[in-house]
C-alpha cells in the first residue's frame, strides 16, 4: 500500500530562488560566496567582470531551496550590466568592506539602483547588508553607524569575515528564509487570484 500523501509533500517540493550580491569593488562578494559555498577562503583578487553564478542546496522551515547566487562585478563602469542581472532575484545581498567608508557610503545608491530595476518595486524586498572583513584592525565604519543605517532602511545587518568565517552562513541562511516567505506568499496569493477569477464558473459536462 501507498503512504498517505500528507500536507508535508507540498513542503518537500524543492524551491528555486535566485539570489544576488552586490556592492562596491573589492568589498569580498567573491570571497564571502565561496566560503559560504565551498568552506573556503577564495583570496583571488582578480576582479570579478559581469557575473558568475554558483549553486548551494540547503533546507529552510522543511522545504528543499536551491539558491542560484550571482556574483556581480562591483567596478562603476559595470553598473549598467550588473543591473541587467538583477530581474527574477528573490533575495539581495549588499555587501561593503567596513574597512573601506566609500563602500559603505555607496551601499544608498546600490540599493536605490536595484530597487528601481526589481519588478514588483517592493520596498519590503527580501535583503541583508553584509558589513564583510571585521577580521582586519583598521575598521573606518564603526558598527553603530552600519547598524543605524539598517535599521532605518529595515534591512538586517550582519558583520561577517570571509576570511575567518564569521557569521556568512547566518546571513545567507537569513536571507534565504525572507526570500522563501515571500516566494510563498507571492506564490499562495496568485492561487487565491486565480479561484477568485472564476468564482461562478460551472464545471463543464465532458463528452464521453
Amino acid at each position: 500500500l501507498l503512504a498517505p500523501q500528507g500536507p508535508s509533500m507540498d513542503a518537500s517540493k524543492k524551491v528555486d530562488l535566485k539570489i544576488i550580491i552586490i556592492g562596491a569593488l573589492g568589498v569580498g562578494k567573491t570571497s564571502l560566496l565561496h566560503q559560504y559555498v565551498h568552506k573556503t577562503f577564495y583570496e583571488d583578487y582578480r576582479t570579478t567582470l559581469g557575473a558568475s553564478i554558483l549553486t548551494k542546496v540547503l533546507v529552510v522551515d522543511n522545504t528543499p531551496l536551491k539558491l542560484q547566487i550571482w556574483d556581480t562585478g562591483g567596478q562603476e563602469r559595470f553598473r549598467s550590466m550588473v543591473s541587467t542581472f538583477y530581474k527574477g532575484s528573490d533575495g539581495c545581498m549588499l555587501a561593503f568592506d567596513v574597512s573601506d567608508r566609500e563602500s559603505f557610503e555607496a551601499l544608498d545608491n546600490w540599493r536605490d539602483d536595484f530597487l528601481e530595476k526589481v519588478i514588483p518595486r517592493e520596498q519590503d524586498f527580501p535583503m541583508v547588508v553584509l558589513g564583510n572583513k571585521i577580521d582586519i584592525s583598521d575598521r573606518q565604519v564603526p558598527k553603530e553607524m552600519a547598524s543605524a543605517w539598517c535599521k532605518e532602511k529595515d534591512i538586517p545587518y550582519f558583520e561577517v569575515s570571509a576570511k575567518n568565517n564569521i557569521n556568512v552562513a547566518e546571513a545567507f541562511e537569513t536571507l534565504a528564509k525572507q526570500a522563501l516567505t515571500t516566494y510563498k506568499g507571492i506564490f499562495e496569493s496568485y492561487l487565491t487570484d486565480s479561484i477568485k477569477l472564476t468564482p461562478n464558473d460551472k464545471p463543464r459536462k465532458r463528452c464521453c
